[in-house]
């Protein structure tokens, strides 16, 4: 039998375990399909057979429908870095609620948390915030237009920006329909001659400095140096993506260079969990916002500035997620991640623990990734089996193998996740070899 035969079996006996030990989640999932296409509202939560239904989330810990609880990996896809209820969260939002819900005005804690940032932040002399990193980037990208005059936008492939701005593989039906050019991701000379051929038509540069979605890919120093200073040279703006990244040590990965891009968004973790995004930078692209001299752009969302994001994010960014906890959590992060590179090594499996820190992908490879392209068809295949095995050992992992560390993990959570990957390789490694050598 070939080796693509050997991982379907595999996969279909997983997934038979699976469904066996969750028939609460089966149902649920079931009943959902009437009301709901797919029986969710977040396309990137299914995967077969069904999704498990969280009821509750305990620290860095969730327990299912069907009463199993597991080392939460998942982490909300980064947003999760506060883990579940954290008690000072909780008490912020308590107190919010009890000021009044939807004020209609400023509230100081807006004030307070864009304080927190842009002194965190070096590319953030000021910020407004909107309600999600979407939200965030379609700001972004709609200021660099504004401001430059130019409608043609460089991204990267396979790149996640939002719900309506991100390139699997290529474009996607449901984008905003902005004039996008397209490059890949740590080709610095093919990107410098797509910029320059631009030129006077490119409004700006969009990147995260990790690639989330494509893999948890540390974008090059050299490679993103070049964008800083391409774009300067054609008068275009360097936008960084930190929706994911500004979780990494003090500053997010702008803190690690020596140059700034000229806006940047966040998301997904500054308000503790709750919705929000911010977009920012340079102080005379922000003041374009000012309405105080008559001819400000408006810049609108009721609830752009909500109480309880607010709130919590003022105690998550000021209080909790400090510049110290960052730069100690980053180093966790990296030593977790170099502990698995070891155990593969020693294991000589063709795995390896991409990205940085708290961000981690797991690929079917000996060496590192260092562009989507490499992700070899093989390498895809094995997934959605390391995703049902994972959970079938009490560790959610996000199906695409993405794990995300919070806060309130511990080292016995880390230990879990080692020992569920060894499992994995006992029973695997034969097969995963037959498959990447097809």
């Amino acid at each position: 039998m070939d080796a693509k035969a050997v991982l379907k079996g595999a996969i279909t006996d997983a997934q038979e375990r699976y469904k066996a030990l969750n028939p609460l989640s089966d149902e649920a999932e079931e009943n959902a399909l009437t009301y709901l296409p797919g029986g969710n509202t977040r396309s990137v939560l299914h995967f077969e057979p069904f999704p498990l239904t969280m009821v509750k989330g305990e620290g860095a810990e969730a327990i299912d429908l069907d009463g199993h609880r597991y080392v939460d990996f998942v982490s909300e896809y980064s947003a999760g870095l506060f883990g579940h209820s954290d008690p000072r969260i909780m008490a912020a939002i308590d107190e919010a609620l009890e000021t009044g819900i939807a004020m209609g005005a400023p509230t100081p804690y807006e004030r307070i948390l864009a304080a927190i940032l842009c002194k965190r932040f070096p590319a953030l002399d000021q910020v407004r915030f909107c309600n999600s990193g979407t939200e965030a980037n379609l700001m972004a990208l709609t200021t660099a237009r504004a401001v430059t005059g130019r409608n043609k936008l460089l991204a990267f492939r396979d790149s996640y920006h939002g719900s309506v701005i991100k390139f699997p593989g290529g474009s996607c039906e449901l984008n905003v329909p902005f004039d996008f050019a397209l490059s890949d991701f740590n080709d610095t000379e093919g990107t410098e001659a797509r910029i320059r051929e631009l030129g006077d038509d490119l409004a700006a540069v969009i990147v995260e400095p990790i690639l989330g979605a494509g893999g948890n890919i540390q974008g090059n120093r050299d490679f993103l140096k070049m964008l800083r200073e391409r774009t300067e040279e054609v008068g275009a703006l360097l936008i960084f993506d930190e929706v994911k990244t500004g979780r990494m040590g003090a500053t997010g990965v702008q803190g690690m260079l020596d140059f700034k891009p000229d806006l940047m968004t966040l998301g997904k973790f500054i308000a503790g969990g709750l919705p929000t995004g911010a977009f920012g930078g340079r102080a005379d692209l922000m003041a374009r916002f000012d309405p105080r001299h008559g001819r400000g752009w408006n810049h609108a969302g009721t609830f752009n500035n909500n109480v309880c994001s607010m709130a919590a994010g003022c105690v998550a960014m000021g209080e909790i997620f400090t510049p110290d906890v960052g730069d100690e959590f980053l180093k966790w992060g990296e030593d977790f991640r170099e502990s698995l590179n070891r155990m593969f090594r020693e294991r000589d499996v063709p795995m390896y623990a991409n990205g940085m820190g708290s961000m981690i992908a797991i690929h079917f490879a000996k060496e590192p990734t260092k562009a989507p392209k490499e992700i070899t068809a093989g390498c895809q295949s094995l997934r959605p089996l390391l995703h049902m095995e994972m959970l079938l050992e009490g560790v959610l992992i996000c199906k695409r193998g993405d794990f995300f560390l919070s806060l309130p993990m511990n080292d016995s959570h880390l230990d879990k996740a080692r020992g569920a990957l060894g499992v994995f390789i006992d029973k695997h490694q034969l097969l995963i070899e037959n498959v990447l050598a097809v």
